[in-house]
């Protein structure tokens, strides 16, 4: 055949728009907004994938226990099927993902099982020592991990955030530790606390395993728990519990944004609930998506894509909430009735208690008839200081004071104080009133200092190694209490 003569040069039409979703392992990430052709078509939902459940019951490798604690713990969860059934419904969520990043970490997967226990996969499960999340991590303990904690959100919440970060603590203390079930023992009970059992066997003679040392009640059935829920998810029918299908498909894709968004429109835009919405997305305080420069939102893999078009398209504006300081002589009935509130909904929105007195020019969070764009630029210009835990009240400062020194007394770090009340240095002046969340109130701080046992709490939380072992001490049984009380 003759070669071909050369055509005519046509103009390059343009490159196709790249599809919005990448189905990846462990989510599909998606940009919005992002720019795209017009009446660009959606992705075909991904092909039927096998059952998770198959898939980590592959992936054990812990050695198991069989003793009288796994059996009382075997029939807890079988006499509780509804409580069961409420807890695997809510992992489905979020188990593909947490099974994923177990296994890149060459994990054992009974460690994906490990949320069941701490919360029963409630991301909101608050437990009384303030352990938050599905994986509950305790305030400092979260913060020397990277979980920022602030008026806007919680990163403890946030499911990518904090099961990145816990599975980085569970890798450091199987280094410390050589074995499993001790480095779980010491999520639950604190490495210094485990690292001092084995000290103490040693110098007796006695075996270093987890079954020989002596622990707290609590820590001793953390792994009979995690024993039980193993052996029901490798044999349900022996249990009469039904597990249901989970896909070994991803069920989220994260959505990354600049844009500031009320939690509502965002819910709208993906077409979903906003409870549905607040499930993939628990992180966030207030009921508007604001306080960084780039928000990661999950969405169901179905509707990420559908979401981002949506959010790139629209010109509208996206933000019904606004900035308004308190004036001299106002008050919060006065400030909820201005903006058509209920005093306890001004409270809620905000994070003041209830007994909470607010100071003039202090920076609120209120609604307006609509979205606009002016609302939006209002929350840059603010410095919102409340945080949703713990009772909030103001201090007094006075002549000695440090901010070390108050940071101790209410056990919150100075960054805290620091962050909550607009402070650039660390001094402070004898009069100046400090806003301070925390679970001790006023009295007891007082109390605490003349003892000095509130700087022995401080240190502790401040200490890498003795972090988590002050958080969690005491903490197991009320995490599983504070799960089913949220929603088990």
């Amino acid at each position: 055949m003759p070669p071909a003569e050369a055509a005519v040069p046509s103009p390059t039409p343009p490159e196709p728009p790249a599809p919005l979703v990448a189905v990846a392992e462990p989510s599909p990430v998606v940009v919005a907004p992002n720019p795209f052709a017009a009446g660009a078509e959606l992705e075909p939902l991904p092909a039927p994938a096998d059952d998770l459940w198959v898939r980590i019951r592959r992936g054990y490798a812990m050695p198991d226990l069989d003793d009288a604690l796994v059996a009382k713990w075997e029939q807890w969860y079988a006499s509780r099927p509804d409580y069961v059934a409420r807890m695997l419904d809510r992992s489905r969520r979020y188990l593909y993902y947490i099974v994923v990043e177990v296994e890149e970490r060459r994990m054992p997967l009974e460690i994906a099982l490990l949320p069941m226990v701490e919360s029963a996969f409630n991301p909101n499960a608050m437990s009384v020592s303030r352990a938050s999340g599905i994986w509950q991590f305790m305030p400092s303990t979260g913060t020397h991990y990277g979980l920022r904690q602030n008026f806007w959100f919680d990163s403890r919440r946030d499911v990518i955030a904090a099961t990145e970060s816990a599975l980085g603590y569970l890798l450091k203390l199987y280094a410390d530790f050589g074995d499993w079930q001790l480095a779980l023992a010491a999520y639950n009970w604190g490495e210094g606390n485990v690292a001092r059992a084995i000290a103490k066997n040693q110098t007796i003679g006695r075996p270093t395993h987890y079954a020989s040392l002596k622990m707290p009640d609590e820590t001793r059935n953390y792994l009979p728990k995690l024993q039980a829920l193993k052996n029901i998810i490798r044999d349900p029918e022996k249990y009469g519990l039904e597990l249901g299908d989970i896909p070994d498909a991803p069920y989220f894709a994260v959505v990354k944004t600049t844009r500031r968004i009320d939690m509502k429109i965002a819910a709208t835009l993906a077409e979903m609930s906003i409870e549905e919405f607040q499930y993939l997305n628990p992180q966030h305080n207030r009921p508007v998506i604001a306080g960084a420069n780039e928000y990661t939102i999950l969405l169901p893999i179905d509707k990420a894509e559908l979401f981002a078009a949506k959010l790139h398209l629209s010109d509208q504006p996206l933000v019904s909430w606004q900035a308004y300081r308190l004036r001299n002589g106002e008050t919060l009935p006065q400030v909820a009735a201005k903006f058509g509130m209920s005093v306890d909904a001004l409270r809620a929105v905000n994070g003041i208690g209830a007994r909470s007195k607010v100071p003039i020019g202090h920076a609120l969070l209120v609604p307006l008839q609509g979205p606009t764009e002016a609302a939006a630029d209002t929350l840059s210009n603010a410095v919102f200081t409340t945080v949703p835990q713990g009772r909030t009240f103001y201090y007094r400062v006075n002549r000695g004071d440090t901010l070390a020194g108050i940071a101790a007394r209410y056990a919150v770090s100075g960054q805290d104080l620091r962050r909550w009340n607009g402070l650039s240095q660390e001094g402070v002046k004898v009069g100046q009133t400090l806003r301070i969340t925390s679970d001790l109130a006023p009295n007891v701080g007082k109390a605490k200092r003349a003892t000095g046992t509130e700087v022995s709490t401080a240190s502790a939380k401040a200490k890498p190694k003795t972090g988590k072992p002050a958080a969690r001490a005491g903490n197991g049984s009320a995490t599983a209490k504070a799960g089913v009380a949220a929603g088990g």
